[in-house]
């Protein structure tokens, strides 16, 4: 059973919350982490690996979604959050918590977007099916009502 598109939007955008979390409170935790052998949580290993699975959740959701509306912006929003989030520590100590968020909330408005338009495709496609009908028949000189 594959999961749904809407379903990985979410997944994506808690996991990419939750990553941001623990980035951002990891400088104040760390010293109690190592006194109760927690040690581990603070490692770049398990903030890569956090973030790798948020990149590929939302990778899998953003092509699910791509195939269904079409656009392709919130792929680029996913790829510049990830590229952010991934090479935080290029801009300074000073600034990675602002590239944390910024990181983050691109990636979660990636997936937002796409449950936005995902939805949106799925309201109006009866309603483009009929207006593309109804263009045929006049463009075939018919005058039926396929609503009856």
């Amino acid at each position: 059973m594959s999961a749904s598109q809407p379903s990985l939007d979410k997944a994506g955008i808690w996991v990419t919350t939750l990553c941001a979390l623990h980035c951002l409170l990891l400088p104040v935790i760390v010293p109690m982490l190592s006194v109760i052998g927690l040690g581990f949580i603070g490692a770049t290993i398990l903030e890569r690996t956090i973030l790798g699975a948020s990149l590929l959740v939302g990778a899998i959701a953003l092509s699910q979604g791509v195939r269904r509306h079409r656009q392709v912006y919130p792929v680029v929003l996913l790829i510049a959050g990830g590229a952010l989030y991934w090479f935080k520590d290029l801009f300074g100590a000073s600034m990675e918590p602002w590239i944390i968020l910024l990181g983050a909330s691109l990636i979660v408005a990636a997936h937002w977007i796409n449950l936005r338009l995902s939805a949106t495709s799925c309201r109006l496609a009866p309603v483009l099916v009929a207006k593309a009908n109804q263009v045929a028949d006049q463009a075939n000189g018919h005058s039926v009502n396929r609503a009856a």
